[in-house]
């Protein structure tokens, strides 16, 4: 997010959301934190910012591991990365080319 602009929206962001904040949100998403059809655009800084923290808290509880969760919540998990990557590639995604830091 630059210059203070609200976030585009995990959709319009670059390769539908191949970004740190992307992942925030998918992540957020697969938490229940916010429901899946909330992209977070129009979303200020400060409320990605509380959501990653949210995202961090749980995360924490499962030892920053995917080993960790419970079988449900490793599916819902895998599933919406499957969902992003074939959207980004879709999209012209290459992770081998386009790995680089937001």
């Amino acid at each position: 997010m630059k210059n203070n602009e609200p976030y585009v929206g995990i959709h319009n962001d670059r390769y539908g959301g191949m970004t740190d904040i992307g992942r925030i949100i998918r992540d957020a998403w697969a938490f229940g934190l916010i429901p899946e059809s909330e992209t977070c655009e129009g979303w200020q800084a400060g409320g990605i910012e509380n959501l990653w923290e949210k995202v961090q808290q749980t995360w924490d509880q499962y030892g920053f591991s995917v080993h960790n969760f419970p079988e449900e919540l490793l599916q819902k998990y895998l599933c919406i990365q499957e969902e992003a990557i074939a959207r980004a590639k879709a999209l012209g995604w290459n992770p081998d080319r386009d790995l680089e830091d937001e």
